[in-house]
């Protein structure tokens, strides 16, 4: 198992998650960058069974990169779940420190680093778009609108001080996951990484937005879908009512 120092205090085992629908044609890249550069972290692909044959790459690519973990579920179940399968396994295998990242590569591993500092100091990292004014790249104009404006309804509704909440480029500490009741959570797309950081911010956890450059991917297609937005509205007000009454979360 690979190990990582952070300065002279104890050894942390650290492991990047990146669930995988059909990402075949990116695959090799990003285990290449993550690993290439890290190769004191794990990483470990969720693939949800992708008929462009994404596990059968990384099997091949398990031969060069021993740091290379892969498990594959019977079919698509959703972005959350993937999460939330990939957090139970981290938490198994007694990881200090979790990082979850895209596999399109939207998501720059030359962060990683940086996102796992941030753990000296605060439980919760996130990889933040908006903190720093936009830092989007080539995103048509309505996707920026949509995410934009999903983001300060979030923020008004849920009262989270989160410019991004739902991005997805976050390093967890491991306690925070197993404080959380992952079992529970069963949201997806962007309601997922909002409930994540609610979960999260309502038990007082340090959380720390980070500026990144968010890049659209260029290969394959986005897993957007209506079904994910409209979850999304529904959901921050749920939240909205866990706040009030002060419900078990």
């Amino acid at each position: 198992m690979f190990k990582y120092y952070i300065g002279t205090a104890k050894v942390m085992k650290i492991l990047v998650i990146s669930p995988t629908y059909n990402e075949r044609k990116n695959i090799n890249r990003l285990v290449e960058m993550v690993l290439g550069d890290n190769p004191e972290f794990d990483l470990l692909i969720v693939d949800d069974n992708s008929p462009d044959g994404t596990s059968e790459k990384v099997k091949e690519l398990q031969n060069d990169y021993k740091n290379l973990h892969l498990e594959i579920r019977e079919k698509k179940s959703g972005l959350g779940t993937a999460y939330i399968y990939g957090f139970k396994w981290a938490l198994k295998h007694n990881y200090d420190r979790i990082i979850q990242m895209d596999a399109d590569l939207s998501h720059n591993p030359k962060d990683l680093p940086m996102m796992v500092k941030q753990l000296d100091e605060y439980d919760l990292a996130i990889g933040s778009r908006y903190i720093n004014g936009i830092s989007v790249v080539n995103w048509p104009l309505r996707r920026l609108m949509l995410s934009y404006g999903a983001n300060t309804y979030s923020r008004v509704i849920t009262g989270m001080p989160i410019m991004d909440g739902t991005g997805g480029f976050k390093a967890w500490k491991s306690e925070v996951l197993s404080d959380i009741d992952l079992d529970s959570v069963k949201s997806q797309g962007y309601s997922f990484q909002i409930e994540m950081n609610f979960r999260s911010w309502i038990k007082g956890y340090k959380i720390k937005e980070i500026p990144i450059i968010f890049s659209d991917r260029t290969i394959g297609q986005s897993k957007m879908s209506k079904k994910i937005v409209y979850e999304a509205i529904f959901m921050v007000w749920r939240l909205r009512i866990w706040k009030i009454f002060g419900w078990h979360v």
